[in-house]
């Protein structure tokens, strides 16, 4: 069973928190695309990772505060002025406690 939500209690509150997988499909490498990615994480302090697919796409894991997350998903609808995306595929996924959101070269 994938736990793509959980509550987390900081200084007395409840925060709830999701994890998501997404494919991001077009003119996205070679675009600054994962930069701009981890620019936006970093503001909205979502943790993960972004990657280039070998089918010319990009991956992404973000862990966070809910609206965090989704924020992130909406400004990737977008990406940078330069992208172009033909489709986007999101998935929940289990949350990996990662501390920081990293451009991975592969």
């Amino acid at each position: 069973m994938v736990q793509s939500f959980y509550h987390e209690a900081i200084e007395g509150c409840l925060i709830m928190k999701k994890a998501i997988k997404m494919v991001i499909n077009g003119t996205v490498q070679e675009m600054f695309f994962r930069n701009f990615v981890k620019e936006e994480a970093d503001k909205l302090d979502v943790k993960g990772f972004i990657r280039n697919l070998d089918n010319g796409g990009i991956e992404v894991f973000a862990e966070g505060e809910i609206e965090n997350v989704d924020n992130l998903c909406e400004i990737c609808k977008t990406g940078p002025k330069h992208a172009k995306i033909n489709k986007i595929s999101i998935s929940e996924s289990s949350f990996q406690d990662f501390k920081e959101f990293k451009v991975l070269h592969i």
